[in-house]
């Protein structure tokens, strides 16, 4: 913990330390990189900037995520601005950087909040960063004025404020509510207490299911083998070739090989099919079940 704090404060004064640039300077440095790809002066552009990623990066220490991390998410920002800044559009760099930065530390926030994807689209993001925000603020104003707010009305009032679904509103109170669980956590304080993870449903196939299911696959062969009984040897070699092989062979294929043409081996094939069921049907009603 103190090497961290340590290397974090390292970082911030060293961004402190940098210069200043001057607009002029600024966008010589951001036609050399652009034109000809000088690489030091892309270094001496983004180290000019890194306080100011490093001051965006310490807006988002709230969310729980180490500050080295956001400083270096922000650094990540900050080359991808330089990289895709355009200097004859007339603005100062620091304003063109500052979306980068912020958009990779809240991308960054956001992967690591939970488990589980927080948010996936632009609105989704807005309520996560502005939520607890405009909720505080709907709160006091509504204690000002000697109102109370239910639940319900209170999530009304942010989806029109931040412009989202009010559903979107509602996972995301549930998002924020609490962190992550272990599913081996146990479900009270005794030590003997059952985990979480063993009151999930079992999905698996049970030993009822599987033993009904062999007794159906068992029947189900049986059945197949007096039915291929019915069957010439041409018609067979078709039939096992075409449907009881794992890499079926084609009716060209077999064609060739039986010396007939694609259509006639179409034709054998459908009349052993059209003798397998007839013979099927005669061994018992159950049968009915698995050619339906």
């Amino acid at each position: 913990m103190a090497l961290d704090i340590a290397r974090d404060q390292s970082l911030s004064r060293t961004a402190m330390k940098a210069e200043m640039l001057d607009a002029e300077t600024e966008l010589r440095l951001a036609y050399a990189w652009r034109d000809d790809r000088c690489e030091a002066s892309l270094h001496r552009l983004i180290t000019a900037y890194m306080r100011l990623a490093v001051s965006m990066a310490y807006k988002f220490k709230r969310y729980g995520a180490p500050i080295n991390d956001l400083i270096q998410e922000a650094g990540l920002g900050l080359m991808k601005a330089a990289d895709k800044f355009d200097p004859d559009r007339g603005v100062r760099f620091s304003t063109y950087a500052v979306w980068w930065i912020k958009a990779s530390i809240q991308d960054h926030v956001m992967r690591n909040w939970s488990m589980v994807r927080t948010g996936s689209t632009s609105s989704q993001k807005s309520l996560f960063f502005n939520m607890r925000r405009v909720q505080a603020r709907l709160e006091r104003e509504s204690a000002a004025a000697g109102e109370t707010l239910d639940k319900f009305q209170l999530r009304q009032m942010i989806s029109t404020e931040i412009g989202v679904p009010l559903h979107d509103v509602e996972m995301m109170e549930g998002r924020l509510s609490g962190s992550d669980y272990s599913l081996n956590a146990t479900q009270s304080v005794d030590d003997e207490g059952r985990e979480w993870i063993d009151a999930l449903e079992d999905d698996s196939a049970q030993a009822a299911e599987k033993v009904e299911l062999a007794h159906d696959t068992a029947q189900l062969r049986e059945w197949l083998l007096e039915a291929m009984t019915a069957l010439n040897e041409r018609e067979r070699f078709i039939v096992r070739e075409r449907k009881l092989l794992d890499t079926p062979r084609t009716l060209e294929c077999l064609g060739k090989e039986l010396n007939l043409s694609k259509e006639r081996v179409r034709q054998l094939e459908a009349a052993a099919f059209a003798k397998m069921r007839k013979t099927l049907e005669a061994q018992s009603k159950e049968v009915h079940h698995f050619l339906a």
